[in-house]
């Protein structure tokens, strides 16, 4: 059974034939999607999509990108969807200092707020980092033994960083990437992190792995960076496929 732990299929890349191919997942060994809100109304669009489909669970959170939705209407709209049947997570949440880096201020003061809910509400997280290791893990560190678990969410960072994620009872998200050539430091992080705290993630649209690199990324995919991770893990493709899919499940606390 294969967890797609992270998906975006709310996206408008899926305009054309998003119901098609939702309903052939169960056919091709997909058992759960986890879709991730990245605003007030992606958030809204992915608990529409777990209402609409009983393998499908919703992500809520504002991203990192749009900083400027951290208000005190939306934290507390935000609550109101944590308490839904089919809601898993908060997130994607975070920092990303790649494009506005004049930013960070107040995409930390949207991601401290969002983690302060978090442990009100007593949800795993998902979080998104990008050129803002040391940012991330000083605030994730100030409030982590409050927080109900979670995940990093497309792991960018070496080693060390993944040691200090797993010291607090993260687990690492791996998609994609893994099957690139030059992707040497995930390979790395894959070979050190154990495979009890990997979950695997498409990210779609984004992030297709080989040999689809370049092409609208799906769950169906997922069996691609199954067979990287099987091959760098030396156990069975089927094995990691199992594992990861129980290590998503415990992670979002679907039983």
């Amino acid at each position: 059974m294969i967890f797609d732990s992270h998906a975006h299929y709310d996206d408008e890349a899926f305009e054309e034939d998003r119901d098609t191919l939702l309903s052939s997942f169960r056919d091709n060994g997909i058992e759960y999607v986890a879709n991730i809100g990245a605003n007030m109304e992606t958030s809204l669009n992915s608990i529409r999509l777990a209402e609409k489909y009983d393998f499908i669970y919703a992500v809520v959170g504002i991203h990192p990108d749009s900083p400027e939705e951290n208000t005190e209407e939306n934290i507390k709209k935000l609550a109101e969807y944590c308490r839904k049947k089919k809601v898993a997570a908060i997130g994607e949440i975070g920092l990303d200092y790649h494009y506005e880096p004049e930013k960070k201020k107040v995409q930390m003061a949207c991601f401290e707020a969002q983690l302060d809910l978090a442990v009100k509400e007593k949800m795993p997280v998902v979080i998104h980092s990008r050129e803002a290791a040391k940012d991330t893990l000083d605030i994730i560190k100030s409030c982590h033994t409050g927080l109900n678990g979670g995940v990093i969410h497309c792991f960018s960072y070496g080693t060390e960083m993944a040691r200090e994620y797993l010291d607090m009872g993260f687990y690492i998200g791996i998609g994609g990437v893994l099957t690139f050539k030059n992707a040497k430091k995930l390979k790395q992080v894959a070979e050190y992190v154990p495979i009890e705290r990997i979950v695997i993630e498409t990210d779609c649209p984004y992030m297709s792995p080989e040999p689809n690199r370049g092409k609208r990324n799906t769950s169906l995919n997922l069996t691609y960076v199954a067979e990287a991770l099987s091959r760098i893990k030396n156990i069975s493709t089927e094995e990691v496929i199992d594992i990861t899919c129980k290590n998503a499940l415990d992670m979002y606390k679907i039983v």
